[in-house]
């Protein structure tokens, strides 16, 4: 188990934790919370070693394998496939142990060395990496593309996945869901709630840790609290014991007073003077409880909006896209990604846009908020019609070099709204409503936390009085406190919101219907959230099984295929060609297949070392033969499925 005694630990003249003391049992899957800049991070730190407690002592069992997510963002050249794979520090191991075993030429070695090696999962090695990758929202032809070729987020998915790969006792995960989207999220929800290891998690999605946790550490003035139960188990009995101690304390606080106030009536006279006596030592003896302190409430309100136009705006055989590369030769078409919507926006409607990611949710959101343009077709606003637009890339809207102040004056010279204060004085005011106080109003946006440049988005939002809200995942880097005053906010916003997040709280709590974009359309979703996720399973379910038919179905395709006139029978003599040779790479792959499992057999029964040693290079060599011939079986069948359904001629 892991047991933290008496700890303390400074950061500067910062107390981070004083005598804080806690034991988690091993397979333990925990929640960690706190206010931010309380310590959560750096309790990760201690426990993976890159910092050292200043007093008390933590204890974690010997031997034990930890796993993490990088927080830095490769740069690599390797495929995707082989980053993730590298996660895996025992297959790692066993590789270096092998390669020193064969380049020793002792025969026992090699033979151990192969025996661990194909223990430590070498043959499947690549198949359980891309399970990770493709469950956590990447496609199929993009398992081999390199590292250098994702953007960051989909960069900071791949180390997650890397994390995931590696077996591990101890799993450290500090909001791992900032850069997924709904259905990668259910995906990981479902692999946390298989793990076997201990687990402790950071995150700010209280769905997130009521899924996947089952104990809560709350960490609060330097001080540890175990709670069992999952984050809204936490919730309601923390918040009872604050009712209870609040009580108490006011109940003494009374007790305190009547003793006061006999004592100051009766001191003085001598038939009371025993009495008041008795009363001051019992004042004396008294052990006082403190008053209940809570991190400070964080709440703000969008104003009354000028207008409410009716209908917000109207989308006509709207297509939305990105248009063609400036490199790209003229008359490139824009590449189209939600093709052909009708539909109005109504004043008061509460809108959840649900999708995977790709699909085409932010496109949408941007051209609505005219930072695209229309592929085709037409968005036409209401009279009247002001947007309030939360843009997932903050870059898209602040400007690194300059201030809160400067943003909030540049703003006010560019902003319609009537009745809207340019008085610095006012500026400083509104901005300190939203935590931003003193000189950090001359702090450069570049140098704030990703929390703080949330906020400062979201009192740039409040300041230009929307009467339409278009909000691109703005929850991902504020803290659960900041969560429920926007989801507070938007419960009392008198006007439109559209609402992008991977947050089924705020989500739950806000939007009253939902839109699905899939497949280049958008539609309404007719269900709540829980029958979202019972439909995202359901789609990772049938992309799985569509993968596992790709053959089959193509075989199927080719024996029905009509038989093609004279000028087709080129096309159809190649077509049988392929047929053929996809026949003779499964007979192949058969083989090897039958093979690898009977060496597998005999590594489990006794043998000479010279003997495991043998098998086992043999074993290497097969999953060596077995890798391009499982490449070719693929492109033969990708092949024949494009080609049998080519029309004939």
């Amino acid at each position: 188990m892991i047991t933290l005694r008496n700890l303390g630990l400074r950061r500067g003249s910062k107390v981070l934790f004083d005598n804080a003391s806690v034991t988690i049992s091993p397979g333990e899957r925990v929640g960690l919370v706190g206010r931010n800049g309380a310590g959560k991070s750096s309790l990760f730190a201690l426990l993976d070693g890159t910092l050292h407690e200043d007093s008390g002592e933590l204890l974690l069992p010997p031997g034990w394998r930890l796993a993490q997510v990088a927080q830095e963002m490769p740069a690599s050249r390797e495929s995707a496939t082989d980053f993730v794979v590298a996660g895996d520090s025992r297959l790692l191991a066993a590789r270096r142990e092998l390669q020193l075993a064969e380049a020793d030429g002792s025969g026992e070695r090699l033979a151990h060395a192969y025996m661990a090696w194909h223990d430590a999962g070498a043959n499947d090695a690549q198949a359980r990496a891309q399970a990770l990758i493709l469950g956590l929202g990447f496609r199929t032809s993009e398992v081999e593309q390199p590292v250098d070729g994702f953007s960051g987020g989909w960069r900071m998915r791949l180390q997650l996945a890397r994390a995931l790969m590696c077996p591990s006792d101890l799993l450290l995960l500090d909001e791992p869901t900032n850069h997924l989207d709904l259905d990668a999220l259910v995906w990981l929800e479902s692999w946390l709630k298989r793990y076997e290891g201990t687990m402790l998690v950071i995150s700010h999605d209280r769905d997130f840790l009521d899924a996947v946790t089952t104990a809560t550490l709350h960490l609060d003035n330097g001080r540890l609290t175990r709670y069992g139960g999952n984050y809204s188990t936490f919730e309601e009995t923390r918040a009872l014991q604050i009712e209870l101690q609040q009580n108490a304390y006011l109940r003494q606080q009374e007790r305190i007073a009547h003793l006061q106030s006999f004592i100051s009536r009766f001191k003085a006279k001598a038939t009371k003077a025993r009495q008041a006596q008795s009363r001051i030592k019992a004042l004396e003896r008294m052990e006082r409880l403190a008053p209940v302190l809570t991190s400070g409430d964080f709440a703000f309100e969008f104003g009354e909006p000028a207008s409410l136009p009716n209908p917000m705006l109207v989308m006509t055989n709207a297509s939305f896209g990105y248009p063609p590369p400036a490199s790209a030769p003229a008359g490139t078409p824009a590449s189209v990604i939600v093709s052909q919507v009708s539909r109005s926006v109504m004043a008061g409607q509460r809108i959840g846009i649900l999708g995977a990611n790709g699909q085409g949710k932010s496109t949408l959101v941007k051209t609505i908020a005219h930072v695209l343009d229309c592929v085709s077709g037409s968005v036409n606003a209401g009279r009247g019609l002001n947007i309030g637009y939360f843009a997932q890339q903050e870059l898209d809207v602040l400007r690194l070099g300059e201030t809160p102040l400067q943003h909030m004056v540049r703003l006010t010279r560019e902003s319609q709204s009537a009745g809207q204060s340019d008085r610095e004085q006012d500026l400083r005011s509104f901005l300190g409503t939203f935590n931003f106080a003193g000189e950090m109003v001359n702090q450069p946006v570049g140098t704030l936390s990703g929390g703080e440049k949330a906020r400062l988005l979201l009192c740039m939002l409040v300041w230009q009085r929307p009467n339409l809200l278009l909000l691109d995942e703005p929850t991902n880097h504020l803290d659960l406190a900041t969560r429920e005053a926007l989801a507070l906010a938007l419960n009392e916003f008198e006007g439109t919101v559209m609402l992008v997040s991977h947050d089924r709280s705020l989500l739950r709590s806000v939007c009253d219907e939902f839109w699905l974009v899939a497949r280049g359309t958008l539609t309404d979703f007719a269900g709540d959230l829980d029958d979202y996720q019972r439909y995202l399973l359901d789609e990772a379910r049938k992309r799985r099984d569509s993968l596992r038919e790709s053959g089959r179905e193509a075989r199927e395709r080719l024996g029905r295929a009509p038989s093609p006139g004279n000028s087709g029978k080129k096309a159809a003599a190649d077509l049988k060609a392929l047929q053929r040779e996809l026949e003779r790479v499964e007979q192949q792959l058969l083989v090897l297949q039958d093979e690898q499992r009977a060496l597998e057999a005999s590594l489990c029964v006794p043998a000479t070392a010279r003997e495991l040693a043998e098998f086992g290079q043999r074993l290497n060599q097969i999953a060596g033969e077995l890798s391009p011939l499982e490449d070719r079986w693929l492109s033969l069948s990708e092949r024949i499925d494009s080609a049998s359904r080519a029309p004939a001629s």
